[in-house]
């Protein structure tokens, strides 16, 4: 045996001492394998909506519903099954709405019902991994319900002891509230969040925090989302087109109040700067973007790689008859007040503009809640990962229009499919981790401003973002964005498969998991592409993008019988789903159904525990011959 192995097999054996210790393990992944598939939730594009996630989050995409009526649609009612659902998702709210109405009998009721649900979702897992997600304040008792049946005749009086003792002694709104969270963790194996939590919506940070706290999550980073990771690294460009989204939303009260930034500097500079009639707001949205637009410029100009220089549009500006020459058209301004342009050097910031910017990156590094955030981006996120045989991402492969993968120049490399994706992530890392004021950290800062919007960008997937063009220029014609050609080739079956097999997959059932772009569901665009191999789950999550789409957004489940596409109708609000128990309305469709139920051992999970077996299975054989010896056990 190499020396190597033996080394190994003897750290093994520190775990595992004796031949016994190895066969128990070995039967009990063995047994593990056999199990269904846990139950993986995607979700993408949430912008900021919170409340909406919220309740996605809690109703598990309709599927804690679908449960409830399982075990219950013919001795409930339909409103008492929709009062059941809405507990489990909301426990303390409800129940401090409900107080009052309430007695003895209805916990005790209520108590059985919810532990018939937490047991129905518990049934495909092991004892093991059940115990590990329950409160340690109810893990015993818990325990002991789950795998007591209440119909069985020597345990009944005993069962019914525990229900009642609970209620006799007030701990059964606690005991709820447990019950539901147990209920909400086991129906949901894994969450995919693919990209953008940031922007639009009014609180990104309460959604991050629910993340953080998830028992298992990934991350595939959207645009906006690395837009926010370059400004918590102190990118001057990163963290004005964060506040110019910010003003342009009216949404500058969660910059201050969830992330503690000081916006008074910006504010006190564009009200001395912009004295027309518009309001407060408009001026600093004004004053942030021609900061953006300067600092943007200073990028594309030391970045030739990039390939951006035509979007430099401060010095195509004619001040004299008031307008600018985008993609050799001109066009007209619609406003020509610009006192900090110096046609001259029009990508120079002046001394106050310099200052606010000072003060904002300041801001934006030193807050603590944001920092945090951010960290938790990089630690459970990546620009794509590959998962249980599909390739999840935000954006897009860039490609050419002739159907190959875009090159990008790379330090005189050429990069292209998952090479390029692998060199965008490792420089999204480097400019938030490499060390303050190197070269390496100031290249890191500004790619993760071009993977926010330049061309060929894989989060952005489009020839340009159009925001000087929006906001200056009433002629619609120059706001066009091409898109990728990626988006039209994911029509073709034989593309997804070219794309699938770029990053290794190349099995029957694996797809390509896309958000950045929403179906317009209103229009008859479908979520399923390229005869089912790529699902795009952006249906409009956002309420900006809602009169575009039709619905509310996609989620997808994909459990042990295949994956099934799930569109939903706008969340009423929260107070509404609380009070009159209003859920969101929900369509399910099964699009690809497993010909067998899917077992732990079809997963990458089980083939890192067949991993294990192969090295178990080696450990007992090298005691079994004496090259290595068990333990004593003391």
């Amino acid at each position: 045996m190499p020396k190597q192995n033996l080394r190994y097999l003897e750290l093994l054996s520190q775990k595992y001492p004796t031949v016994q210790a190895a066969c128990t393990e070995i039967i009990n992944l063995n047994a593990i394998m056999s199990l269904p598939k846990g139950t993986e939730h995607f979700v993408s594009d949430i912008h900021g909506e919170d409340e909406a996630f919220c309740h996605i989050l809690n109703n598990a995409s309709g599927v804690i519903r679908e449960k409830v009526d399982l075990l219950f649609e013919k001795t409930l009612t339909a409103r008492q099954r929709t009062e059941l659902c809405t507990l489990i998702y909301y426990p303390d709210r409800k129940l401090e709405e409900l107080r009052g109405e309430t007695d003895d009998e209805w916990y005790r009721i209520t108590l059985y019902r919810m532990i018939e649900v937490c047991r129905l979702c518990a049934s495909k897992y092991t004892r093991s991994k059940v115990r590990k997600a329950l409160p340690k304040d109810f893990e015993y008792i818990i325990d002991e319900l789950l795998h007591t049946p209440s119909d069985d005749k020597d345990k009944r009086a005993y069962y019914e002891h525990i229900i009642s003792t609970i209620t006799d002694i007030g701990r059964a709104d606690a005991f709820i509230i447990a019950l539901a969270s147990v209920i909400k963790r086991l129906v949901v194996d894994r969450l995919h969040v693919v990209g953008d939590v940031f922007d639009r919506g009014p609180h990104a940070d309460v959604i991050l925090d629910k993340l953080t706290a998830h028992h298992a999550v990934d991350i595939q980073w959207g645009n906006h989302d690395v837009l926010w990771m370059g400004a918590a690294a102190g990118s001057g460009a990163c963290i004005a087109c964060v506040l110019n989204i910010s003003t342009r939303y009216s949404n500058i009260d969660f910059v201050e109040t969830a992330y503690g930034i000081n916006l008074r500097p910006l504010a006190l500079f564009a009200q001395e700067t912009y004295t027309d009639d518009t309001d407060l707001l408009d001026h600093m949205h004004k004053a942030i973007a021609i900061i953006q637009f300067k600092l943007e410029g200073q990028i594309m100009m030391r970045r030739p790689e990039f390939d951006m220089k035509d979007r430099l549009l401060l010095d195509k500006i004619d001040f004299s008859d008031r307008t600018v020459m985008v993609d050799g058209v001109k066009y007209a301004l619609n406003d020509h007040d610009f006192p900090t342009i110096d046609p001259e050097h029009p990508y120079d910031l002046t001394p106050g503009e310099a200052d606010v910017v000072a003060q904002l990156i300041y801001s934006f590094t030193q807050s603590e809640k944001l920092q945090r955030h951010v960290k938790f981006l990089y630690s459970q996120g990546s620009i794509y990962l590959v998962f249980n045989g599909n390739l999840l991402f935000h954006g897009c492969i860039p490609m050419t229009e002739d159907g190959g993968f875009y090159e990008f120049d790379a330090d005189g490399k050429k990069l292209s499919g998952r090479a390029l994706m692998d060199y965008a992530d490792s420089l999204a890392r480097q400019g938030y981790y490499a060390k303050e004021g190197t070269d390496e950290r100031k290249y890191g800062q500004d790619f993760l401003w071009y993977l926010w919007c330049g061309r060929r960008s894989p989060l952005f997937g489009r020839s340009k973002i159009a925001t000087f063009e929006r906001m200056f220029i009433d002629d619609k014609a120059a706001w066009r964005e091409e898109k990728d050609p990626y988006y039209r080739f994911i029509d073709e079956p034989e593309m997804c498969a070219k794309i699938l097999a770029e990053f290794g997959l190349t099995g029957q059932y694996s797809h390509i998991v896309n958000g950045h772009v929403p179906v317009r569901a209103r229009e008859g665009e479908l979520p399923v592409r390229g005869g089912g191999k790529a699902i795009v789950i952006d249906g409009g999550f956002c309420r900006a993008y809602q009169e575009q789409t039709g619905i509310a957004g996609y989620t997808m489940f994909y459990s042990s019988y295949g994956i099934r596409l799930v569109s939903h109708e706008p969340f009423p609000g929260l107070s509404d789903a609380v009070k009159n128990n209003k859920d969101i309305l929900s369509t399910h469709v099964v699009f690809d159904t497993a010909q067998s139920r899917i077992t732990v051992g079809e997963t990458d999970i089980g083939r890192a525990l067949q991993r294990d077996i192969d090295d178990l299975t080696a450990l007992l054989d090298a005691y079994r011959r004496g090259v290595v010896k068990e333990k004593q056990q003391k």
